[in-house]
């Protein structure tokens, strides 16, 4: 037998071993937005409804590979009258692209890339990785923990709606800053 195929199959193994598939938490977990607004302040949303996966290698405490999916229509912006808008044909057109997801294409340290569709498009996107770890809780379930932040173009995704200001500038910022967090349980 190659003894090159034994070594690389046992060290293939031993990472499956330490490897955890888990489901998030959205309890304890969470999808936060910022925009510009009037160019002077921010306004700030979240998702309510939303889930995902990951793997988690344990022994070597890292992120392996995620994926989420978030509605649309659960967006809260503290403003029923925005959000109303923000979920219209004009902004998010969530009765034709009801959910944004993300699935990870590549981890380098404290950078995550992935596939980011919002609207029916589809950029690979960057997100800083804070890493938590992992704990048994007192219930005995495995977590692990992680946040990701980052930022991306409105326009890119073709959410282009905006006015002009008499003073100059435009009403919506295009720079939209993501923060998720994440926790999750391992799946038994």
């Amino acid at each position: 037998m190659n003894i090159k195929k034994i070594i690389v199959g046992s060290s293939l193994l031993v990472s499956t071993l330490f490897a955890g598939n888990y489901n998030v938490d959205a309890s304890h977990s969470s999808v936060e937005f910022k925009i510009k607004h009037m160019m002077i302040s921010n306004v700030t949303g979240t998702f309510s409804d939303f889930k995902g996966t990951f793997e988690y290698d344990e022994k070597n405490n890292t992120l392996k590979e995620l994926s989420g999916e978030i509605m649309v229509n659960s967006i809260d912006t503290a403003n029923a009258k925005r959000d109303k808008h923000l979920v219209a044909d004009d902004m998010f057109h969530a009765s034709k692209y009801p959910t944004i997801t993300f699935k990870v294409t590549k981890i380098d340290d404290e950078d995550v890339y992935g596939d980011f569709t919002l609207r029916g498009v589809t950029k690979n996107i960057k997100l800083e990785l804070e890493n938590g770890g992992t704990i048994k809780d007192p219930w005995g379930n495995f977590r692990a923990g992680f946040s990701l932040s980052g930022k991306i173009k409105r326009s890119d995704f073709g959410l282009t709606y905006n006015d002009v200001l008499e003073a100059g500038g435009v009403a919506i910022g295009d720079t939209v800053k993501l923060n998720i967090e994440v926790e999750g349980i391992k799946t038994k």
